[in-house]
């Protein structure tokens, strides 16, 4: 390809461009032939953590570390020097802190959008999501995910919407839109018996030639050779914990290391390549809910999906694996004190978490059952007082708000109990401006600078794969 044609056409925004302004919405062009040039990357692969705070990253691998004697495999790339490696500025076009459908816009669409929306700009301009522009390039393209897969970051990738709660609407364009492998969670969005419209789109894709697996092993037989939506669960998929210690929801529902290696299998054979998007979408949801154990299972799990992408890039020779986050949530951590070692490690022993303590108790639930309850799930006892203060939140007296907690269950009040036994502490159940981290691995990382803004991998990955920008 002729590169200077490439930037004349594509318009590349430059990577590292001034930060000052982080509402800007332009960015000045880069002559990248002054960089050292890298093989093209025939196929690209994006593992996002959805909502981790580098609090969590840093957890995952000391939890790792010490229950196995090896740490993360994130971080292991990082101690191999086998990655290039950045922070990125995720600030949306209306904050600082960011939701994920600006944030999968900023890379999907390539421009700062407001929260909320999905490549649709603030005075109503469309931008062509990334994975259209690699389907009109010749490419095949896919999305998993451990939350609906008409949630916010797989549709930042794939779609325009002035709302991310549209999600009827979304289930509707991937088919519109013909994705090769779409997995992961939401039901409720594609059956007719919970649409408002009862359209049941299971039924769309299939007439669509799309293969509908709704369990484990109708996934793992799936034909590779036809396009496969796959549905596992009515809304997110289960916490990682959760499922693991469930034997019906094991045998159901895939891991997001399998979806991984069942997208990579259905498209690692197209002659023009492929673009992945993996998510794992609970970790973002644990934030919120300052639940530690879906925070840091959930991270293990998409650490094993770091390890299959990973795997088949140095196989392939010709993929490169972006690894980051959208924004951080929460900002947990270990606290100090001189009991933090043996506290953390309890982590090790949870069975459950607190998303599935809590919505076990009623107004009916006695004291006797939550001390029960939540020494089964996390191996410790908690006082009486302890008991009435989360029961108190079953009888009207108290509420909690927060994202994902319909029920306004007591998750703070749980996490604040649960940390003079495990020392982890949280500042907030919120999303934060952190900037996040960056690491790329294969041909095109080293087009990374060390600080760059959100806007620019969208234009990296263009560049990386040798695809111009004139969609």
């Amino acid at each position: 390809m002729d590169r200077r044609k490439f930037f004349r056409n594509g318009s590349l925004f430059a990577l590292g461009t001034s930060l000052l302004n982080p509402f800007d919405l332009s960015a000045a062009p880069i002559d990248f032939d002054t960089l050292k040039k890298n093989k093209k990357a025939k196929n690209i692969i994006i593992v996002v953590s959805d909502g981790m705070s580098s609090g969590t990253l840093n957890m995952t691998d000391l939890y790792l570390d010490r229950k196995t004697g090896i740490g993360s495999n994130w971080l292991q790339l990082y101690k191999e020097n086998k990655i290039s490696r950045a922070l990125m500025d995720m600030a949306s076009a209306s904050s600082i802190v960011t939701d994920s459908a600006a944030a999968s816009s900023s890379w999907g669409g390539g421009f700062r959008i407001n929260n909320g929306a999905l490549n649709v700009g603030p005075n109503g301009e469309h931008h062509l999501p990334i994975w259209q522009k690699f389907k009109k390039a010749g490419k095949m393209a896919g999305c998993v995910t451990t939350v609906p897969i008409t949630h916010a970051t797989p549709a930042g990738f794939c779609v325009n919407s002035t709302s991310r709660n549209s999600q009827p609407e979304i289930a509707e364009k991937y088919l519109d839109l013909g994705f090769d492998i779409m997995m992961g969670g939401g039901e409720k969005y594609f059956s007719s018996e919970y649409r408002k419209d009862k359209k049941d789109m299971f039924q769309e894709f299939a007439k669509g030639g799309y293969q509908v697996v709704k369990t484990r092993n109708e996934m793992f037989s799936a034909d590779n050779n036809k396009p496969i939506l796959g549905i596992f669960q009515h809304d997110g998929l289960p916490y990682t914990i959760d499922r693991n210690n469930n034997k019906e929801l094991t045998e159901k529902v895939p891991t997001l290391a399998e979806m991984t290696q069942k997208a990579i299998d259905r498209m690692k054979d197209h002659p023009e390549g492929f673009v992945l998007q993996i998510e794992a979408g609970k970790v973002d949801w644990a934030a919120h809910g300052n639940d530690i154990a879906g925070l840091i299972y959930d991270q293990t799990a998409h650490d094993e999906a770091i390890k299959v992408a990973i795997d088949f890039a140095e196989k392939d020779n010709d993929t490169l694996v972006i690894i980051t986050t959208d924004h951080g949530n929460s900002n947990p951590g270990v606290i100090s004190g001189k009991e933090a070692n043996d506290n953390f490690d309890t982590v090790q022993n949870y069975k459950h978490t607190n998303d599935w303590i809590l919505n076990g108790f009623g107004k009916e639930t006695s004291i006797s059952q939550v001390k029960e309850r939540i020494e089964y799930a996390n191996n410790f006892a908690v006082t009486d007082k302890e008991a009435k203060r989360l029961l108190r939140y079953y009888n009207d007296i108290k509420s909690e708000d927060g994202l994902y907690n319909a029920r306004h269950l007591p998750f703070r009040t749980l996490s604040e109990i649960q940390k003079e036994h495990n020392s982890i502490s949280w500042i907030s159940m919120h999303h934060s401006s952190d900037y996040v981290e960056l690491a790329m691995f294969g041909p095109g990382s080293d087009l990374l600078k060390p600080f760059i803004k959100n806007t620019d991998l969208h234009y990296l990955m263009l560049e990386a794969a040798e695809v111009e920008n004139k969609f």
